[in-house]
């Protein structure tokens, strides 16, 4: 998936990146194929697969391509045919969940992420999206019980987004020094991925651990991912550190950049503490 900045969704008052950051928490493996996580057995092939399993499967990709492209009403008909053809098929409801997910139906997300893991419970894509449905119901504790259950698989491939999504759901829930060690593991599996040196980051300063918390931001806003999130707290941090350079070149990017941002405003107003 493609990294960008400045879109908005799901968790804007959370994080930057919002819109890519809730694409990229959930999309990973909801149309994996037959027999996906499964540990040491042998990998499906087509020749394994059930003519019911098949046909449900070509369905299966066209709901998928319907969801990708918003149009969840058809994905979920589609669904209902590949339900139809082949009940026991993980993928079918887990895809489902995702798109009561979108939709703000939460219990029937949760009946479908569950019905999925009972088919598949090596699944970890699926037991990771029931992590953070219930971290959007502000279930902690199930969230992070669901969370940990996935990492606990050690086939599971998507380490790193389960990590972040963790460390996101325990800072919300006010586990600062829990949330800031998840989003360290994630950051050793996958260092060039932004929304996770943003949100360490920010923990870090918020923890006055400015010397780290400076490594990260002058990375990421020496790259390409720069926006004005990035550019504001890395203001800050040198700013407490003392560096007015640093601050200053920030500052002037700031302000040429994204002059109408809300951090532009904060910066022509002193308002560092907000």
């Amino acid at each position: 998936m493609k990294r960008g900045v400045g879109m908005v969704g799901l968790l804007a008052a959370v994080v930057p990146w919002a819109g890519l950051l809730s694409a990229a928490l959930v999309l990973g493996g909801c149309a994996s194929g037959p027999n996906a996580d499964m540990g040491q057995q042998d990998i499906a092939t087509e020749s394994d697969e059930s003519e019911a399993r098949r046909r449900a499967r070509i369905r299966m990709q066209l709901a998928v391509g319907y969801f990708e492209q918003g149009q969840t009403a058809v994905a979920l008909d589609e669904l209902k045919q590949v339900v139809a053809i082949d009940p026991t098929y993980p993928d079918a409801y887990n895809l489902r969940g995702l798109i009561h997910m979108r939709l703000n139906d939460f219990r029937q997300a949760e009946d479908s992420f569950k019905r999925a893991v009972s088919l598949n419970p090596r699944d970890g894509n699926t037991i990771h999206n029931l992590a953070w449905l219930y971290c959007q119901q502000r279930r902690f504790e199930d969230a992070n019980q669901s969370f940990e259950q996935a990492l606990s698989n050690r086939t599971y491939g998507d380490r790193a987004k389960t990590l972040m999504a963790q460390g996101l759901c325990l800072n919300r829930a006010g586990k600062k020094a829990e949330a800031e060690k998840s989003l360290s593991r994630a950051y050793e599996l996958d260092a060039g991925n932004p929304i996770i040196g943003y949100n360490l980051a920010s923990l870090m300063y918020d923890r006055g651990e400015l010397q780290r918390s400076q490594f990260l931001m002058r990375r990421l806003n020496n790259s390409q991912l720069a926006n004005a999130e990035t550019l504001w707290l890395g203001v800050k941090v040198e700013r407490k550190i003392g560096d007015r350079l640093a601050m200053n070149q920030l500052a002037d990017q700031l302000k040429r950049r994204f002059p109408q941002s809300k951090e532009a405003g904060r910066l022509d107003r002193g308002a560092f503490d907000e």
